[in-house]
């Protein structure tokens, strides 16, 4: 503590004559008003109740100055505006929270009112206020912002917020609002409770699936985007031509394209056209396909022990690469009809599609085997951009045992658990068994033909799937 002799200032000479010639004019007006008064008959009373009014007065104003020396300066705060939630991670965070505070809003919301929940990117000008600016423009509105991430470029920001706003406010409103404020390319999208875990939870989340099962990657990817495309390019087609395809080690990134290179050979492409990607976006991307080359091949080996009507136990599991050897095995027991009815082409070409479809890139395959090993059937669930396609093998010999309904009921689980709002299957009207499949999901179905193909999509939103649980965990 530094003591009140070392804290005084230095005073000029002049100033300490001031102070003593106005020491000695107060001492001598003193002296004659006490002349004057004390030569009355009252006058010494008057002068000890002037003393103790002066100290009267000096003891309240001690006492007044003590009690209100560390009150707060006063400040209008919106009701409606909830900064104990608020997350704000960039340089303007401070003008901005103090803008909230300090600037009265449109008015209290209702109580009772229905709220929603909304995504909201805009980028603004990285100059100081700018985000304040945009705060203001949300609380004027009744909107509360829930959590706040930026994402620095070249030239400005782009300001990633998790709001919720009453419902009668309308997306023109808000998209005015934005604009007015210094937004620029404002995107909207309407969120849910899972938006509300924060981002650095919810990327280990998406970490830890993709460390457990290799088929993962594509899906953390679509969910850690957003809504966005994703191609996996082998770097040999299946006719065994090279794709070209190809992406320095590092990556690259174009704007709403971003390429990265895939451990297994190849690339990866990731297309959003409807919004840029950003820097730090393609550097988390980047990040969960190291993690993918550096734990290598991997798919969980549970398994679930099911009993046919005739008796006959079967195992479903997944498969990968390495039960190659054996879909192949199978594709020479079975009949060239049924192997037209799964690859609607040319039968000696079957054996080329294996490499694709069990590698765990493209999608989930589930294998069913019987007591003595032997592969029987194959089902797979097949990432194809943003939507997902089922298809299934059964050999002749174990057709019409429930081993399709089975497998299909599983795959669909699976979709389910991927968050695919649809599934699709492509086969032909003929292709009794895949038909009836379908229908036995008793979920709404579309049908569309094409050229002699029929299509059947599953919209998976609108009705829970009623099949058991997923035979990971049904198998521990």
């Amino acid at each position: 503590m530094t003591s009140a002799k070392s804290a005084r200032r230095p005073h000029h000479w002049r100033r300490d004559l001031i102070e003593l010639a106005a020491l000695f004019t107060a001492v001598a007006v003193a002296d004659a008003i006490a002349n004057l008064i004390g030569h009355q008959p009252d006058g010494p009373f008057l002068l000890i109740a002037s003393a103790l009014a002066l100290v009267a007065t000096a003891a309240f104003h001690t006492w007044w100055a003590r009690r209100h020396s560390h009150a707060p300066p006063p400040t209008t705060v919106d009701s409606s505006v909830d900064l104990s939630h608020h997350t704000v991670t960039d340089n303007a965070a401070a003008t901005a929270v103090a803008a909230l505070v300090t600037t009265p809003a449109a008015g209290p919301a209702p109580s009772g009112e229905e709220a929603v929940l909304w995504r909201m990117r805009t980028t603004v000008r990285d100059t100081p206020g700018s985000l304040a600016a945009l705060c203001i423009a949300l609380a004027r509105h009744r909107i509360d912002i829930l959590t706040l991430q930026t994402h620095p470029l070249t030239q400005g920001t782009v300001d990633e917020f998790l709001l919720r706003a009453p419902a009668s406010l309308q997306v023109r409103q808000l998209s005015r609002a934005i604009s007015a404020a210094g937004g620029d390319s404002a995107w909207l999208e309407r969120a849910d409770a899972h938006d509300l875990v924060d981002a650095p939870t919810r990327i280990l989340e998406l970490a830890t699936r993709t460390a457990l099962d290799a088929a993962e990657l594509p899906l953390a990817l679509r969910q850690l985007l957003g809504r966005c495309t994703i191609h996996s390019l082998p770097a040999v087609s299946l006719t065994g031509r090279a794709t070209g395809e190809s992406a320095p080690v590092e990556g690259m990134l174009d704007e709403t394209v971003m390429r990265l290179r895939d451990p297994s050979g190849g690339a990866i492409t990731i297309e959003r056209p409807y919004l840029p990607f950003t820097p730090t976006e393609f550097a988390r991307a980047r990040a969960l396909v190291e993690l993918d080359a550096r734990l290598g091949p991997r798919v969980p080996r549970s398994e679930h022990v099911l009993t046919l009507p005739e008796g006959n136990e079967i195992t479903v599991r997944r498969a990968d690469g390495s039960d190659l050897a054996a879909a192949r095995a199978m594709h020479n027991r079975c009949s060239e009809q049924t192997l037209r009815l799964r690859y609607h082409g040319p039968v000696r070409d079957a054996d080329r599609y294996l490499d694709h479809l069990l590698s765990p890139r493209f999608g989930r395959t589930l294998a069913v085997q019987t007591a003595s090993g032997r592969l029987v059937a194959l089902g797979h669930l097949l990432w194809d951009g943003d939507e997902t396609e089922v298809a299934l093998l059964v050999e002749d010999d174990w057709q019409r045992r429930g081993i399709g309904s089975e497998l299909l009921g599983r795959l669909v689980t699976l979709a389910v658990e991927a968050g695919c709002d649809s599934v699709y299957a492509v086969t032909q009207a003929s292709n009794t068994g895949m038909v009836a499949a379908m229908r036995a999901l008793e979920l709404p179905l579309d049908y569309q033909i094409e050229e002699g193909t029929l299509v059947i999509t599953a919209r998976l939103d609108s009705t829970p799937v009623r099949f058991l649980p997923p035979y990971e965990q049904a198998g521990r």
